[in-house]
């Protein structure tokens, strides 16, 4: 599935629980097949290098339903929470994500906390800053860039995982070398098993059901996945 069937999916995912009324929160984990750049949803500044790099098939312009600055997909690992009961305070719905997956984190050794840096709008690298929505390591580096999309008092929260991404594409996108793990970066599969485990006790959720795409599911993300797409010779 690519980039945009993704960002599709799990807007039609948040607009299925509120107005299905459902009750039941929806988490998913994945990874992207081709390096990626999402857009966050109010970000219009695209730079003539990231245009380039669309236009000669380096990446994948995207556009995500939620916000904050551009976000590098490649060599990572992105989770999707559909919440249906959220804390009403943006802020607070932050503060929790964050503890459940500080708690996987540290199941794995890993101690994170929550950014200080004050948000910024119109930021352009989401990893260039730390926000109380990120978390960061003990050297304070950021790990986990997070944003958040909001529907009738139902949320969705992205976020992004940046395990071992392309250092010669990273600095391409951003000027920069992509932050290194002070030990070996975890592994992927153990990160998303720790992080199940966490998010299923903070959401007291003891069972997940793991269930396949409609036909019609499928038909309308793949009819939504166009506005999800960038197109470099029109942007």
């Amino acid at each position: 599935m690519g980039g945009a069937e993704q960002m599709a999916l799990d807007a039609l995912l948040l607009e299925q629980s509120w107005s299905r009324d459902l009750t039941q929160p929806v988490l998913r984990f994945y990874r992207w097949i081709r390096p990626s750049l999402s857009l966050g949803r109010h970000q219009r500044q695209i730079p003539g290098s990231w245009l380039s790099l669309a236009s000669t098939g380096q990446l994948d312009l995207i556009r995500r339903p939620s916000g904050g600055g551009s976000v590098l997909h490649a060599g990572g690992l992105t989770y999707a929470l559909i919440w249906p009961d959220p804390p009403r305070q943006r802020r607070e719905a932050y503060r929790q994500v964050n503890h459940w997956i500080s708690q996987g984190f540290a199941s794995l050794g890993i101690r994170l906390n929550a950014g200080d840096a004050p948000a910024q709008a119109g930021a352009i690298d989401c990893f260039a800053r730390s926000t109380a929505a990120d978390l960061v390591d003990a050297d304070r580096t950021k790990r986990i860039g997070s944003a958040q999309f909001w529907q009738h008092g139902h949320l969705l929260q992205h976020g992004e995982i940046p395990l071992a991404p392309p250092r010669e594409l990273w600095q391409a996108v951003f000027g920069t070398t992509p932050a290194g793990w002070t030990t070996a970066a975890p592994d992927g599969s153990a990160v998303e098993q720790a992080l199940l485990a966490s998010f299923s006790e903070g959401l007291s959720t003891s069972e997940w059901t793991h269930q396949a795409l409609s036909e019609e599911e499928r038909r309308v993300m793949q009819q939504r996945a166009e506005g999800y797409r960038v197109d470099p010779s029109a942007a």
